[in-house]
């Protein structure tokens, strides 16, 4: 009996055989499906035999966390100790940095840590270099940053590795739902009209990834790779924006050049030896991140206007009470909120009321 090894193979062979068209996209999209299907049972079974490989391990700090990820020698080492002080060896060599070195940068009250990481090469998606641990470290940050070399602003193969190895830049989850059934088969239905998919190409690629009887809720106008996304379920969505470095010792036209190749990225020409570009990048950074100001009004005083407590947008005040201290959320009465959340100034609300940029807010605890 054939390896999963092999099976895969077979199966990409007769994907690079088939040649595109609406005629066999559902066909190639079946065999995608099962080629999904194969690579994470093959990946179950190597978790299952356990390894000697060492991982990289990085405890989380700070309001949030935004990996450096680029090939080997475009700055990132440098460009880490620029941002946060933090030290991070340096050579203008190739794999310098063998391990993820954290540092945090302090801006607009917000602590964010940023981490250096190995440079990833081709195939680091299959672990050449390291790199299954390096993206394995990448896939829980809140922002990728992709760190280029002005001279060398191609991130196609970098792009290749993350896609492999399902992190999502820049996208949202699909708006599918697939919900398993005792009977009936599976059952496709799209509440818009699908122009890049059919439902019967939905339906097969379903049952080829194994499900027998399930829904399918299709909310969104999707294609064959996010239904690929839906049914393998592992797919990280990160935002991701880009510093061009070594801007200082370009020569003209190569940093147009390089913006004009990454347009559809947020860029940000830098020099990492010099500091130029480091203020427009550090905002960038916190704006992707999406962060807002919360300022805590102690019960019977006045709040505390000139330090706010920083959480991410769409943060509850469950996690505000999370980020004061845990013993918040355990002993939690009630809060109230002053600001744009608020219906009114005072309004008395529960763990799951969403605050806003520039709330007060007053938790309330048992004593």
């Amino acid at each position: 009996m054939a390896t999963i090894e092999e099976q895969i193979k077979e199966l990409e062979e007769q994907i690079s055989k088939t040649k595109y068209n609406k005629a066999t996209e559902g066909h190639i999209g079946k065999l995608k499906a099962k080629i999904a299907k194969l690579t994470q049972e093959e990946e179950k079974r190597k978790a299952s035999k356990g390894g000697n490989t060492k991982g990289f391990y990085v405890k989380k700090a700070g309001n949030a966390t935004v990996a450096l990820v680029g090939f080997p020698s475009v700055g990132k080492s440098t460009l880490l100790n620029r941002l946060t002080g933090a030290k991070s060896e340096v050579g203008a060599y190739h794999f310098t940095t063998l391990d993820v070195v954290p540092g945090v940068m302090e801006y607009n009250h917000a602590k964010i840590q940023i981490l250096d990481m190995p440079g990833l090469i081709k195939d680091a998606s299959r672990g050449k270099g390291r790199g299954r641990e390096v993206i394995a470290a990448a896939r829980s940050a809140d922002v990728i940053l992709l760190v280029v070399d002005v001279f060398n602003p191609d991130i196609s193969v970098l792009f290749k590795e993350l896609w492999n190895a399902a992190i999502r830049l820049n996208q949202k989850r699909p708006d599918v739902t697939i919900t398993g059934a005792d009977s009936g088969g599976i059952i496709v239905k799209p509440t818009l009209k699908l122009t890049k998919i059919t439902p019967e190409i939905i339906k097969d690629m379903t049952a080829a990834y194994g499900h027998v009887n399930a829904t399918v809720v299709v909310r969104e106008d999707i294609d064959v790779e996010q239904m690929l996304d839906v049914l393998a379920g592992n797919r990280v969505y990160i935002k991701a924006i880009m510093a061009v470095n070594k801007v200082d010792i370009a020569n003209e036209g190569q940093l147009e050049a390089a913006l004009e190749r990454n347009s559809e990225y947020r860029c940000f020409p830098v020099s990492a030896a010099t500091g130029m570009g480091m203020e427009e990048l550090k905002q960038g950074l916190y704006d992707t991140i999406d962060m807002i100001r919360i300022y805590l009004k102690p019960q019977g005083q006045e709040a505390d206007l000139d330090v706010p407590l920083i959480v991410k947008r769409g943060n509850t005040i469950g996690d505000v009470c999370e980020l004061i201290h845990r013993s918040f959320r355990t002993n939690f009465r009630y809060a109230m909120v002053w600001g744009k959340s608020a219906k009114f100034p005072g309004q008395t609300v529960g763990m799951d009321h969403v605050v806003q940029d520039e709330d007060i807010v007053s938790i309330i605890v048992r004593r």
